[in-house]
């Protein structure tokens, strides 16, 4: 099985199994052994699963502030927390490949083969709910036929990308591309980086 079908099966079941309960406060019960690779696509998804359902929420028009503020804080942990996730899948694959013998002529990509596992994961997020909306007993024919034609393009692409993204690692398996990650650096979460966080302590 190609890696993007893994990721995607796994993507689709973090999905479904959060919306066995769509709460966002469920905790999670990642069903692959720490470790694998698979337990890290899994987690990987949650959180962006968790996410997606934060930012519906604090989209409320009639939210409480003081709710809304504890909510765009929940979202800035989590968007630590994807971060540290997908720095956590390139370190996997900066290990995977770590013995190919890079060709004189290999080239650098544009991302990291882990961040666009990033966009691949929101992109079955983006493609469940989607399908939800074509499938709405409540919508009008109209909402549905336009729903539709953007789950078109986002099927589109789904293969698209994940062509993308198996070509990619096909360069690194062959010495083709070379991997050179660059942490995300993110500022407003450190202490000592943030300056509304370290002047607060003087």
């Amino acid at each position: 099985m190609k890696f993007t079908e893994k990721a995607w099966n796994i993507f689709n079941q973090s999905i479904q199994d959060y919306h066995t309960t769509d709460n966002v406060n469920q905790p999670i019960n990642n069903p692959y052994p720490a470790g694998q690779i698979e337990h890290l696509l899994y987690l990987k998804n949650w959180i962006d699963t968790v996410q997606w359902h934060l930012e519906d929420l604090i989209r409320d028009e009639n939210i409480d502030p003081v709710e809304a503020l504890r909510l765009k804080r929940w979202v800035d942990k989590s968007n630590q927390e994807r971060t540290d996730r997908v720095e956590n899948l390139d370190s996997w694959f900066l290990d995977k490949y770590k013995q190919v013998n890079i060709m004189p002529e290999a080239k650098i990509n544009t991302e990291s083969p882990a961040w666009a596992m990033d966009r691949f994961s929101i992109l079955a997020l983006k493609i469940y709910h989607m399908k939800s909306e074509v499938e709405r007993k409540d919508a009008s024919a109209q909402h549905k036929e336009k729903c539709q034609e953007k789950l078109n393009i986002l099927q589109q692409q789904y293969i698209d990308l994940s062509t993308a993204i198996e070509e990619l690692l096909d360069d690194y398996e062959r010495g083709a591309k070379y991997m050179k990650v660059y942490k995300q650096m993110k500022m407003y979460n450190d202490e000592e980086l943030n300056p509304v966080l370290y002047n607060s302590k003087k």
